[in-house]
């Protein structure tokens, strides 16, 4: 049986687990985690992202935690730097939910998006006695039993020091009248390529809407509510489930057919559609509020 800490909830609370890591280090991620709070309520929300790329992981991980209950304790490990100078963070949200990981910018965006974060560097000592394994894994190491600490309601004034963070602010899209402008921030699991583009950019009276991947030369991209109105192995562009615009090939990879990956610059053009003529820029998919 566990013994018990000081401070300590006398229910765990919710932690998810976001990473690179493939399931077998994250299978010790969370052997570490449940050997400090054996209760603890765990989710999984991925463990196969993108290795090292570190803004992508960053635009999937809001989109995934920032769904959960106010006071959920997430940790994101897409941590390249890892027994480097980075420091170990830990960042209490102003609704009550705490983001774990490294100081890399891989936890800023979903900080910012859930408001007033206040940012503390991890102290090993004080939650980890029986210290590091090596350099090469504070997934393990460090996040899981501080995560085990936090979800047990140890405060982290107790785990650390307040401390300024690495504020990793995601690339941003542009709109005129008749055109907007991002890039692919990531490629997922059908090869479809999410944009940073807001989908309710793309007005819906719009005609002839085309696109242009990288340097390629500009391509038809009927707009479309569904894979099945698009038609297997055609391409276009919908609607993805992170309020954003996506380029894809219906039961197909658009990231195989046009040669893209995230990073590629994308730009959508159309004719009619009411659209203000303004330069705006997004700052992410809607995510919903939050009440503290």
């Amino acid at each position: 049986m566990a013994p018990r800490i000081a401070g300590q909830r006398r229910s765990p609370g919710l932690v998810t687990l976001t990473s690179d890591l493939g399931w077998v280090y994250a299978a010790q991620v969370k052997g570490a985690l449940l050997r400090a709070a054996p209760t603890v309520p765990l989710v999984d929300l991925t463990h196969d992202l993108p290795r090292h790329r570190i803004p992508e992981a960053a635009f999937v991980f809001r989109a995934m935690a920032s769904s959960f209950p106010p006071g959920t304790t997430h940790v994101a490990v897409v941590d390249p730097g890892v027994g480097g100078s980075r420091a170990a963070i830990a960042i209490r949200c102003g609704e009550g939910s705490v983001l774990v990981g490294p100081d890399n910018g891989v936890l800023a965006p979903l900080a910012r998006a859930l408001g007033q974060p206040k940012v503390y560097r991890l102290d090993p000592r004080r939650f980890a006695p029986e210290g590091r394994v090596g350099t090469t894994f504070d997934g393990r190491d460090l996040f899981a039993p501080a995560a085990a600490r936090i979800a047990l309601g140890v405060p982290l004034g107790r785990l650390g020091i307040r401390t300024p963070f690495h504020d990793l602010r995601l690339p941003e899209a542009s709109r005129s009248r008749s055109r907007a402008q991002g890039e692919v921030v990531h490629v997922d699991h059908f090869g479809n390529l999410i944009t940073n583009v807001p989908s309710d950019w793309i007005p819906a009276a719009a005609l002839g809407l085309s696109a242009v991947i990288g340097k390629g030369r500009s391509v038809r991209t009927p707009w479309v509510r569904s894979y099945e109105a698009l038609g297997r192995g055609r391409l276009g562009a919908l609607g993805s489930s992170f309020g954003t615009a996506e380029v894809s090939v219906a039961e197909g990879s658009a990231s195989l057919r046009l040669r893209a990956r995230t990073g590629t610059p994308v730009e959508f053009r159309w004719s009619g559609g009411d659209v203000p003529a303004t330069n705006t820029v997004n700052s992410g998919p809607n995510l919903p509020r939050r009440r503290r």
